[in-house]
C-alpha cells in the first residue's frame, strides 16, 4: 500500500476511534443520568447524594489500599452497623462493602504484579489452626440445623476478619504505618468517644430523634436510648452509634489502651500532649459513661499493666486518680454497680451467672466440639452468654478454645521477644505496647462479654481481629529491624 495511502486508512481509524470514543462517553452520561433520575425518584434526594458520593469516595478508595484500610476503620468505628440503604436482596452492610473493597484493592496487588509474595510471622501458624478448626467446628454444628443466610454470611465475614491479621502484616513494613495507624485510630475511636459523650449530654428524646435518622441505613427506628438494667430510673448509658453499651465500651476500652502510652511517650503520634490527653480523656469519660463494667474494669486493667510495665513514675499519680474516683459524690452509684457485681446482688450479674451454669452443663454435654452456629440439639439449648470463652466452648468446643488460647500466647511470646529489643527505644516502644495491651484489655473485658466473637457483632470481631494484627505487625517489624541491625554489625566487623 503506497505511503499518503496508509497515511490516509491511519486517519480513518483514529477519527473511528474518537468518534467511538465521543460514543461510550455520551452513553455514560446517559446512563449514569438516567441512574441519578431513578434514584431521586424512587429513594429521593436525601439518600440519592450520599450514594453518589460513596460512589465517588468508593472509585478513590480503588485507587490506593492505604486509603481503602483507612475507609474500612472508619466505616467500623463510626457506623459499625450501617446497611446499604437500598434492599438488594441479602442487603450487605457497609463494613462488609469497605472490607470487601479493602481486600479487593488488595488482590488486585498481587493481579497486577505489585505483590509477588507474602510476609508472615510465627504466629500466623497458630492463627490459620484456630481458622481452620472454627470451619471444621461450623460445618460439623450443621447437624443441628441447616444455615441461613444471614448466618453464612456472618460466618464469612467472620473468617475474612481473621484473616485481616494475615493481610495487614504483609501490609506494615516500616514504623511510619504503625505510627500513622495508632494516629487514625486514636482520631477514629475519638470522635466516636465525642459522639457517645455528645448524645448522652442531650435530652433523651433530641438524642433519640437523632439516632433514629440512621434508621435508613439499618439501625433501629425506636427505643435506641439505653439505661441502666432497661430501667431510666437508674440511669442512661452512652451508645453513641453503636446501639448497645456494651459494645461500645469495649470499643472505648480496647482503644483506651492502645492510645494510653502515647500520653507519656517522648513524641506523640498527635504532636503535641495536650491534644493526645484531650483525646484520651474523652475515650475514658466515655468507657466510664457506658457503665459497662467490664469494660471499665478491663480497661483499668490495661492501664495497670502499662504503668508497671513501662511508666512506674505515675504510680503515685494514679494512686491519687483513684483515690479521688473512689470518693467523689458523683461516681459513687458507679461504684456501688461495681461491688454489687462482684457479690452477684443486681439483676444483670445474676442473669450472668444464670448464663454461665447452663453454659457450662452444655459444656459437659460437647466438650470436643460444640454445637457450632446453625442450629442446637433441643429447643431448650441456646449458646449466647454473656462470656467470651464459654460461648466459643458452646459453639467450638474446648478444643476451639484451646487453639484460641494458644494464638493468643503466640502473639504475646512474640510480642515479648519484640520488647526485648524496642523497651529502650521511647517513641517505638509506646506503639508497640499499646498495641500489646489493647490485645489484653480486650481478652480481659471478654471474660464478662460476648461481642468479640458472637457473629451478629461483626464489628465487634473486626475491630479485635484488627488489633490483634497490629501487635503482629509491630513485633515483627521491630524483630525485622533487630535482625538487619546484627547482620551490619556483623559485617562491619568482618
Amino acid at each position: 500500500m503506497p505511503s499518503s495511502a496508509a497515511q490516509a486508512f491511519k486517519e480513518w481509524v483514529m477519527t473511528i476511534d474518537r468518534r467511538i470514543f465521543a460514543i461510550m462517553v455520551g452513553l455514560t452520561i446517559g446512563i449514569l443520568g438516567g441512574i441519578i433520575g431513578l434514584l431521586l425518584v424512587t429513594i429521593g434526594p436525601v439518600l440519592t447524594i450520599p450514594i453518589i458520593i460513596g460512589v465517588l469516595v468508593a472509585l478513590y478508595v480503588l485507587t490506593d489500599v492505604t486509603v481503602a484500610l483507612y475507609g474500612a476503620m472508619a466505616t467500623m468505628i463510626l457506623l459499625p452497623f450501617g446497611t446499604f440503604p437500598v434492599k438488594i436482596g441479602l442487603t450487605p452492610t457497609l463494613l462488609d462493602l469497605a472490607l470487601g473493597a479493602f481486600i479487593g484493592v488488595y488482590l488486585l496487588q498481587w493481579m497486577t504484579g505489585h505483590r509477588r509474595k507474602i510476609t508472615l510471622s510465627p504466629p500466623h501458624a497458630l492463627i490459620a489452626l484456630y481458622l481452620m478448626w472454627l470451619i471444621f467446628a461450623f460445618s460439623m454444628g450443621m447437624r443441628y440445623g441447616s444455615p441461613r443466610p444471614t448466618v453464612l454470611r456472618q460466618f464469612a465475614e467472620t473468617l475474612l476478619s481473621i484473616g485481616m491479621t494475615f493481610i495487614l502484616v504483609d501490609l506494615l513494613q516500616d514504623e511510619k504505618a504503625l505510627r500513622r495507624l495508632v494516629l487514625v485510630i486514636m482520631a477514629l475511636v475519638g470522635i466516636q468517644a465525642f459522639i457517645a459523650i455528645g448524645l448522652y449530654a442531650l435530652p433523651d428524646g433530641i438524642a433519640e430523634r437523632f439516632l433514629i435518622r440512621l434508621g435508613r441505613i439499618g439501625y433501629p427506628t425506636g427505643g435506641v436510648i439505653r439505661y441502666i438494667e432497661s430501667t431510666p430510673a437508674l440511669g442512661e448509658r452512652a451508645i453513641g452509634t453503636w446501639v448497645d453499651p456494651n459494645s461500645l465500651g469495649g470499643l472505648l476500652a480496647v482503644g483506651g489502651a492502645m492510645i494510653a502510652p502515647q500520653v507519656f511517650a517522648q513524641k506523640p503520634v498527635l504532636k503535641t500532649r495536650w491534644l493526645t490527653f484531650l483525646v484520651f480523656g474523652l475515650v475514658t469519660l466515655g468507657v466510664i459513661l457506658t457503665s459497662s463494667r467490664a469494660s471499665f474494669l478491663a480497661f483499668a486493667a490495661g492501664l495497670a499493666v502499662i504503668t508497671i510495665v513501662r511508666y512506674r513514675r505515675i504510680i503515685p499519680l494514679l494512686g491519687v486518680a483513684g483515690i479521688i474516683f473512689l470518693f467523689l459524690p458523683q461516681t459513687q452509684n458507679y461504684i456501688d454497680r461495681i461491688f454489687q457485681a462482684f457479690r452477684g446482688e443486681d439483676l444483670a450479674t445474676q442473669m450472668r451467672i444464670g448464663e454461665w451454669t447452663d453454659s457450662l452443663n452444655l459444656i459437659q454435654q460437647y466438650p470436643f466440639v460444640g454445637i457450632g452456629f446453625t442450629g442446637t440439639p433441643t429447643n431448650d439449648v441456646y449458646t449466647d452468654v454473656a462470656n467470651m470463652y464459654l460461648i466459643m466452648a458452646n459453639q467450638i468446643g474446648l478444643t476451639g478454645v484451646l487453639f484460641f488460647l494458644l494464638a493468643m500466647g503466640g502473639i504475646f511470646a512474640y510480642g515479648y521477644r519484640a520488647w526485648q529489643h524496642v523497651k529502650d527505644e521511647p517513641n517505638m516502644a509506646a506503639i508497640h505496647l499499646g498495641y500489646q495491651v489493647a490485645v489484653l484489655t480486650a481478652l480481659i473485658n471478654a471474660f464478662a462479654d460476648l461481642y468479640f466473637f458472637r457473629l451478629d457483632f461483626q464489628a465487634s470481631i473486626t475491630w479485635f481481629w484488627l488489633i490483634v494484627a497490629l501487635a503482629i505487625a509491630s513485633s515483627r517489624l521491630i524483630l525485622q529491624q533487630a535482625s538487619e541491625s546484627t547482620i551490619a554489625v556483623s559485617s562491619a566487623i568482618k
